[in-house]
């Protein structure tokens, strides 16, 4: 891009850049007070908040920021997650996180249908409690024809109950099923949306169980690139838009080269951890500029349907991934 274009580009999208950064900063220090709710949510609500009142002229600047900078934060998330870390958990807990996203994200489809929510919204909740929350919602968006409302309220859903579990499963894991520490990080890690969740949750049992927990749960992680691509597949055969998604969006090739960069060890720590940083600004972006086309009356709409989905969904992912462990993991 020359000089004069480049001009040209910053003039009509610079305004709302800016202001998907700014979203973007001001989610990561009000998240640095909540730990337990990731930058990536509060940026999605801070985005909803505030999309009604923003100027028009910031409109195409946030739906670039919305899609570029979503694609390029899941390529630098995939150097988070290397292949000797997910192999390292040996055949059966690979087994069961298999187990638990394939039945979690099915199930949850059809749950979504006999509950009655929206399409859209069935695969927003459907992608984010089985693979990995916020991250996992704002991928499939870009894949698939969506309504905002529907990519919101699934955020919304994912801290709901994710912030729920982050009580709720040390409590039933010790109390209820005598987990000890490595299995009760095992099962966050298998059960819970976010990160940051998953963290808060295994927390009670010890480091080990949050190492543990961390490991399982970039693992499901790893299932966000075929998942992906296969409703990139299916959106080009269902021919219901004139422009198709490509079979492999750029984004997850990319996403899918980014983990064996990090797994043959040729990038320096301190990079990784840039590279982490960067990622979780440009997500951020991503969500505000995506929040800002929702409308709060819109979103509302969803109501006791939507929040039962989350319910159920929670209940079947927590469910089946304590039986897949019980099972499989041992």
């Amino acid at each position: 891009m020359d000089g004069e274009r480049m001009r040209g580009w910053w003039g009509s999208a610079g305004p709302g850049v800016s202001v998907a950064a700014t979203g973007a900063g001001a989610a990561l220090v009000l998240g640095g007070f909540v730990p337990a709710v990731s930058a990536l949510t509060i940026a999605v609500l801070l985005g909803v908040l505030t999309g009604g009142v923003l100027p028009g002229v910031t409109a195409h600047g946030l739906e670039w920021a919305a899609r570029r900078c979503l694609r390029l934060g899941v390529v630098l998330l995939g150097l988070q997650l290397s292949l000797a870390e997910v192999l390292r958990l040996g055949p059966g807990m690979l087994a069961v996180v298999v187990v638990t996203v394939a039945a979690g994200f099915a199930g949850t489809i059809a749950l979504g249908r006999l509950v009655g929510v929206s399409r859209g919204l069935g695969l927003m909740v459907a992608t984010g409690f089985s693979i990995c929350g916020a991250s996992a919602i704002a991928a499939m968006d870009g894949v698939t024809r969506t309504e905002r409302e529907d990519v919101a309220g699934g955020v919304a859903l994912v801290t709901i109950y994710g912030s729920a579990a982050i009580l709720l499963v040390p409590f039933l894991g010790t109390r209820v099923f005598g987990l000890d520490g490595e299995a009760l990080g095992m099962w966050a890690g298998l059960s819970v949306h976010e990160v940051a969740q998953v963290v808060a949750a295994a927390s009670p049992a010890g480091a080990a169980a949050v190492g543990t927990a961390v490991v399982v749960k970039l693992t499901r992680v790893v299932l966000l690139a075929p998942m992906v691509a296969g409703m990139g597949v299916l959106e080009r055969r269902s021919g219901a838009a004139a422009a198709r998604p490509p079979i492999v969006p750029l984004f997850v090739a990319g996403f899918l080269a980014a983990m064996v960069l990090r797994s043959a060890n040729v990038l320096p720590e301190a990079a990784l951890a840039g590279a982490s940083d960067v990622s979780t600004v440009l997500l951020a972006a991503a969500m505000f500029g995506l929040g800002t086309s929702v409308r709060i009356g819109t979103l509302l709409r969803t109501g006791r349907r939507g929040l039962l989905l989350g319910a159920l969904s929670t209940a079947l992912v927590g469910g089946v991934s304590l039986g897949a462990l019980t099972v499989l993991g041992a």
